[in-house]
């Protein structure tokens, strides 16, 4: 809520005052975990000054429009210019005062929680790093525009707009009028942007919890970007579901679904990796104290972080199995306790060392369906997946039937704790383990995931040798060069010197030498295959997908991205995007 026009006095103790502004400012009312953030500002947006109201600030009102706060250094009156703003102002102070009407979202979440999540989210650097993610912002901005007609003149509400993105894409898509609430500090940038990009009349940013704000109108679309880790995780998707109380009755949201999938998988480096980290508390003589009493209880909450990182999806055993929510039907309550039954019929012979976690979601249009995913079949994004490692793994066998159930029991710390619960069906072979999805081990570290060992089934060797004899013989006119094949060429001549064969060429007019025939062409020479240990040419990092795309990196935090500006392109490139 913003109230302009005020004026602000001190009060002495002796009943006299004096201005303590030469100009009116407005305040600015927002979230806090135990009532209400006050903040003073110009009208040039300079912030003046910032309190906290709640139960224990004293506080009156003074006439018709004035209201007065004893802080910890000096009492301020507030004289606020309009009585429908100071009546407004007014009840809002006396739901602070009386610890009364809390809303859903205060009932459900702890204060320490709260703080840091919306400290969190209202720094600018958080913001790009969700808006860099480029298979994110991209795939949301064309479910938008591909589908005019759900937003073409109608009411939108964005749910935790962030810098408000995703209002200026419905805005974009010819909107008639976007609510973009935002409960952190990031409002007030939400408000600069809007303002800047000249859509103050078409976009209006409500600093607040849709759990205590009012719309002013009945909404034909919602939009958010609600999902977390593992889809549920930080508890978003209720304020979502939540803000239907404004949806008409053929109103849409987008996404309009999400899918959670599950399937089990093997891998036992990283088994080994967690367990191991317990290995430090093994210790009995740790700069001269034993340490070991308390290696099972490390044990035990390495195993209960969730891993999130990526892998290759064929260390999962099983087709996975999906979890569906209907955002248009749910209720909020449908996400306080989930359960997900399990049935996996097991493809192949492995131990089994924890089940894997990807999410889907779905925007239904009225023109087309689009879909964001997060699987590790996909580009990857700031989800990435997330693991949840079995302490105690188990050998099954293909065929088997592998049977359980993921529970999810959502606690106040905006998070889950879930437990994966499975086993051998006719045996009595089985493994449970409880994580907490608020504490997840970040592993990514920019290495595309290597295959799971044991899938040569020809010899590798063998197979690089017939790829090097292919490449060669394509790469100039029939010729192999370097010995292979039925042609030896003892020599390159380039520009009339000679190099040794063999040495890797880019964008020069190569002749060949010692047969007799010559293979005159233009030779884009820059697989790594053909240039050896010792070649100089500059290689791409695995961790870089080179395009119009915002590739991961794992030299920044989680959700961060390298711009295209930092990747260098070496001379024949083109050649080996062809």
């Amino acid at each position: 809520m913003e109230i302009a026009g005020v004026k602000v006095s001190i009060l002495n103790d002796d009943g006299s005052s004096y201005t303590k502004y030469n100009h009116e400012v407005k305040l600015i009312l927002g979230y806090d975990p135990h009532g209400l953030s006050v903040t003073v500002k110009s009208s040039s947006n300079e912030e003046l000054l910032e309190f906290p109201v709640d139960t224990s600030t004293e506080m009156c009102r003074i006439g018709k429009r004035g209201h007065c706060f004893k802080l910890d250094y000096e009492t301020l009156l507030f004289t606020l210019n309009d009585e429908f703003d100071s009546r407004k102002f007014t009840s809002l102070l006396a739901k602070v005062k009386s610890g009364k009407d809390l809303s859903v979202f205060t009932e459900r979440t702890d204060d320490s929680s709260a703080i840091q999540y919306f400290q969190f989210y209202g720094y600018l650097s958080q913001q790009q790093n969700m808006m860099q993610d480029y298979i994110r912002t991209a795939t949301y901005q064309r479910a938008v525009l591909a589908n005019l007609p759900d937003f073409k003149d109608k009411i939108v509400l964005d749910v935790g707009a962030g810098s408000g993105i995703l209002s200026f894409f419905a805005a974009q898509a010819g909107a008639k009028k976007v609510y973009a609430v935002e409960a952190s500090s990031m409002a007030q940038h939400a408000d600069t942007l809007v303002k800047a990009n000249g859509l103050g009349e078409k976009v209006r940013v409500i600093a607040g919890k849709i759990e205590e704000i009012d719309i002013p109108e009945p909404i034909d679309l919602i939009i958010s970007e609600p999902m977390g880790y593992m889809l549920f995780n930080e508890r978003m998707l209720e304020t979502f579901l939540h803000a239907k109380k404004w949806l008409k009755s053929d109103g849409k949201m987008f996404p309009t679904r999400g899918d959670l999938h599950v399937a089990p998988f093997t891998d036992e480096s990283l088994y080994m990796e967690q367990f191991n980290k317990a290995n430090f508390w093994y210790q009995q003589n740790f700069h001269g104290v034993d340490l070991s009493s308390l290696r099972h209880a490390a044990l035990k909450e390495y195993f209960r972080q969730p891993i999130v990182d990526t892998f290759d999806i064929r260390i999962c055993l099983a087709k996975s199995v999906r979890h569906v929510v209907d955002f248009l039907t749910a209720p909020e309550s449908d996400l306080h306790r989930i359960e997900i039954p399990l049935e996996f019929h097991m493809l192949q012979t492995a131990m089994v060392h924890g089940l894997a976690f990807w999410f889907d979601v779905a925007f239904l249009g009225s023109v087309t369906t689009v879909w964001l995913s997060t699987a590790p079949t996909e580009p990857l994004t700031h989800w990435y997946q997330v693991r949840c490692l079995l302490e105690q793994p188990f050998l099954a066998r293909q065929g088997q039937l592998l049977v359980g159930k993921v529970l999810l029991v959502a606690n106040k710390r905006q998070s889950y704790d879930v437990t994966i619960d499975v086993r051998i069906e006719g045996t009595n072979i089985s493994s449970v383990n409880t994580l907490d999805l608020k504490n997840p081990y970040f592993r990514y570290t920019g290495q595309a995931p290597s295959a799971p060992p044991g899938q040569s089934t020809t010899s590798p060797a063998e197979a690089y040798w017939s790829q090097l004899d292919a490449q060669a013989v394509n790469m100039v006119n029939g010729i192999a060069v370097n010995g292979v094949g039925d042609v030896q060429m003892e020599a390159l001549t380039v520009n009339g010197s000679s190099t040794p064969s063999g040495t890797a060429l880019l964008g020069l007019d190569v002749q060949s030498g010692g047969s007799g025939r010559q293979a005159s062409r233009n030779v884009q020479l820059v697989s790594p295959l053909i240039y050896g240990a010792g070649s100089s040419t500059a290689q791409i990092p695995q961790q870089l997908v080179l395009g119009s795309s915002y590739p991961v990196s794992s030299n920044l935090m989680i959700g961060d991205y390298v711009t295209p500006g930092n990747v260098i392109l070496p001379q024949g490139m083109d050649a080996y995007r062809s």
